[in-house]
C-alpha cells in the first residue's frame, strides 16, 4: 500500500502579517510547515523564533518602495508561489468629513498598493506550475454603506480588480481569490467609533478566515475559488460613547 501523497508546502508572502487577521493566516500557515514571509510596517509587532517566518518590513502607504522590495524579496526565495493579501485599516464618515489626503491614503493602502503588489509579482508567479493569490476584501465590497463612501469604494475597486485579474490569469497556474469578511473581532476597531456587539455570535475570529485561507489552498488545482463571502451568525453593532 502507498503512503499518501504529503500536503505540498509553499512558500507565501503574506501581508499585514503583525496583527489581526494577517497574524492569524501566518501563524496557521507556520503550523503547517509553509515558509511564510511575514510582511508588514512595524515587524517588531510581530516576531517569533519559527525557523519558516521571515519577516518583511514595508509600509504600504509608500508605492515607490513596493517593487524595488519585491524584486528582493523574489531573489531571496525563489520558491514562492503564493500571497495573501491582508493589509489595510479601516476610516469612516461622511465624504466632507475626509481630507483630500485622507482619501488618498486609504485607497493607497486598500487598493493601489495591492495592485502595485501583485503587478511586481505576478510576471514570477505565471511561471510557476500553481500559484495563488488570496485577497482578503469585506462585506464593504458587496454594499454601499452610510459614512462608507470611501472605505467601500476602496473594497469595491478589490473586488473588481480580483475578478479582471482572473479573466486574465485563466490560462496560467495562478489561481486568484477573494475573501469577503463581514465583522472579525480584531484591533481594525479600536480607533472607530462602532464595533461588533459583545456576544461572541456579533464577529467571527480572525482565525475563521486563516481556515478559510487553508481551504482555498489546499482545495482541487483544477477548482478556482472566485469569493467566499464569511458573516457573524447575528449582525449587531455596538457605537461607542
Amino acid at each position: 500500500m502507498q503512503d499518501l501523497e504529503k500536503p505540498l508546502k509553499r512558500t507565501l508572502l503574506v501581508t499585514g502579517a503583525s496583527s489581526g487577521i494577517g497574524r492569524a493566516i501566518a501563524k496557521k500557515l507556520l503550523s503547517q510547515g509553509h515558509v511564510v514571509i511575514g510582511c508588514s510596517r512595524d515587524c517588531s509587532q510581530f516576531t517569533t523564533a519559527h525557523e519558516n517566518f521571515h519577516p518583511l518590513q514595508i509600509d504600504f502607504s509608500l508605492l515607490q518602495q513596493i517593487a524595488p522590495k519585491m524584486i528582493q524579496m523574489e531573489k531571496s526565495y525563489p520558491s514562492l508561489d503564493g500571497v495573501i493579501f491582508s493589509a489595510g485599516f479601516g476610516q469612516f464618515g461622511s465624504l466632507e468629513e475626509f481630507s483630500f489626503s485622507q482619501i488618498e491614503q486609504l485607497m493607497t493602502v486598500n487598493f493601489t498598493s495591492q495592485v502595485f503588489l501583485t503587478r511586481a509579482l505576478i510576471p514570477g508567479l505565471k511561471r510557476k506550475k500553481q500559484s495563488h493569490l488570496i485577497y482578503i476584501g469585506s462585506e464593504a465590497a458587496l454594499k454601499g454603506s452610510r459614512k462608507g463612501t470611501i472605505y467601500c469604494a476602496s473594497k469595491f475597486a478589490l473586488r473588481g480588480f480580483t475578478q479582471a485579474l482572473r479573466e486574465e490569469c485563466g490560462q496560467r497556474g495562478v489561481r486568484i481569490s477573494l475573501i469577503n469578511p463581514g465583522m472579525v473581532k480584531t484591533a481594525f476597531f479600536d480607533n472607530l467609533s462602532f464595533q461588533p456587539g459583545a456576544d461572541p455570535d456579533n464577529a467571527i475570529l480572525p482565525e475563521d478566515i486563516a481556515e478559510t485561507v487553508d481551504y482555498i489552498l489546499n482545495s482541487n488545482a483544477k477548482m478556482v475559488i472566485d469569493e467566499i463571502n464569511l458573516n457573524p451568525a447575528r449582525k449587531v453593532i455596538d457605537f461607542k460613547k
